[in-house]
């Protein structure tokens, strides 16, 4: 069989670029293109020296890592080493979930005149297999990690966060509510429910009090001073939760949100807090809710 090194160059490019996006998508990570196209040719210069030469030192444990390494750098440029283990997992779960679809479909389509050396294809409808593959691959995986995430325990499910209002903050455990999906309805803005006792510490109690009154339009008993600094902050945020249908709910807009969960820190800014009067548990073991998408 006659085997093309351009081709061979070009259904590598062609499978790294599907499995590194892959693992963009599953880690939730924005790649830009020319870094996935620089990373997927360097594993495809890989896979061609892999595939001539005889050196049995290209085809190690090690050499393979330092080229993950090196590919996920290229593409993702992680942050810490923590990030970098857990996108070097994600790369490998990918790329073995990959292989099993394509040996599969290898026995199941029968492609003639097909070679594999070194964990390397080549051969008739070598790209067809790569791009069935990925596809199917990607699915099974993107399954499987909904059904694990069904099963999160509520330790997993809550985190820490840090809300800025004005110059002030808050510090609170809260819980991630995959049916928090409330948002203010002019600028599609998030919004995390938080405990109003929890507030009086960063706003005025005049507003706290007069919640429902606010709603109503009723801003007589909230001082000129407190509506000048606090009014345009404020936001009416429609709701069906909590108990109750069709509600409304004041919301305020914070400078900034600080989510802490495992170690990582996310930062989302210009987000708005409804401000809820009851207590979201009976043992207070978290005063807040927040969207899964913030975290």
């Amino acid at each position: 069989m006659t085997i093309y090194i351009d081709v061979i160059f070009f259904e590598n490019l062609i499978m790294n670029c599907i499995i590194l996006y892959a693992t963009s998508i599953i880690l939730k990570i924005k790649v830009k293109v020319i870094r996935l196209l620089i990373s997927s040719a360097i594993g495809a210069l890989y896979a061609i020296i892999l595939y001539i030469s005889k050196m049995s030192i290209y085809n190690s444990l090690i050499s393979k890592t330092i080229l993950a390494v090196i590919m996920l750098y290229i593409a993702f440029k992680p942050q810490n080493i923590k990030k970098l283990c857990k996108e070097i997992l994600i790369f490998y779960l990918t790329s073995f979930v990959f292989g099993g679809v394509a040996l599969y479909l290898i026995y199941f389509i029968n492609p003639k005149q097909i070679s594999i050396k070194n964990g390397m294809f080549a051969g008739e409808n070598v790209l067809k297999i790569i791009i069935l593959g990925g596809i199917v691959a990607f699915i099974v995986i993107k399954i499987s990690f909904k059904i694990i995430k069904t099963k999160m325990n509520s330790k997993d499910m809550s985190c820490d966060i840090h809300i800025q209002i004005g110059d002030k903050y808050i510090r609170t455990k809260a819980m991630l509510d995959t049916g928090n999906l409330v948002k203010e309805p002019i600028t599609n803005t998030p919004v995390i429910i938080v405990e109003s006792s929890l507030l009086y510490d960063i706003l005025p109690k005049e507003i706290l009090n007069n919640l429902d009154n606010i709603l109503k339009g009723d801003l007589t008993n909230i001082p000129e001073e407190i509506q000048e600094q606090y009014l345009p902050k404020l936001r009416c945020i429609p709701f069906s939760s909590l108990g109750k249908q069709n509600g409304m709910l004041l919301g305020i807009r914070a400078e900034k949100l600080e989510v802490s969960k495992d170690d990582e820190v996310k930062v989302t800014k210009n987000i708005i807090v409804g401000i809820y009067e009851k207590s979201l548990t009976k043992r207070g073991e978290y005063r807040a809710l927040i969207g899964i998408e913030l975290v």
